[in-house]
């Protein structure tokens, strides 16, 4: 195998309102906005968690978005690596709002994960590896 790295750079979420997503990624988990611009007719916001960046954008030109429904192929959750206090962090989230699509619970004995909904019904899970 040749000597390489291979690291999550971003996560592309496609939104009916840019703004207002890109607000929830800052205002719920922490985000911080580092940069937008326009990309082949579209607004595109960078949201930056440190490790990995959350690129969102509208629709462009002749691009039609539809909804998905139920399971798909393809992708079907994108993963937050929590540190820290997991359960507080979680509880804090209800406070604002934040939906819960699967509660706070230990899958096995060196994980704990939840499922949260974000913006544009995109399936979010945090998950605390001990």
């Amino acid at each position: 195998m040749v000597d390489s790295i291979v690291v999550l750079d971003h996560v592309h979420h496609i939104s009916e309102d840019p703004i207002a997503a890109a607000s929830w990624y800052v205002d719920k988990l922490g985000g911080k906005i580092i940069g937008s611009d326009q990309a082949s007719g579209s607004l595109q916001i960078r949201v930056d968690f440190t490790n990995a960046t959350v690129i969102v954008r509208g629709a462009r030109p002749g691009e039609q978005p539809g909804r998905k429904q139920g399971m798909h192929w393809g992708t079907d959750h994108f993963g937050l690596k929590i540190q820290g206090d997991f359960d507080g962090l979680c509880n804090e989230l209800k406070k604002k709002g934040v939906v819960f699509t699967l509660e706070p619970k230990d899958v096995n004995p060196a994980t704990r994960a939840a499922f949260i909904k974000g913006p544009d019904d995109v399936s979010i899970e945090l998950i605390l590896r001990r």
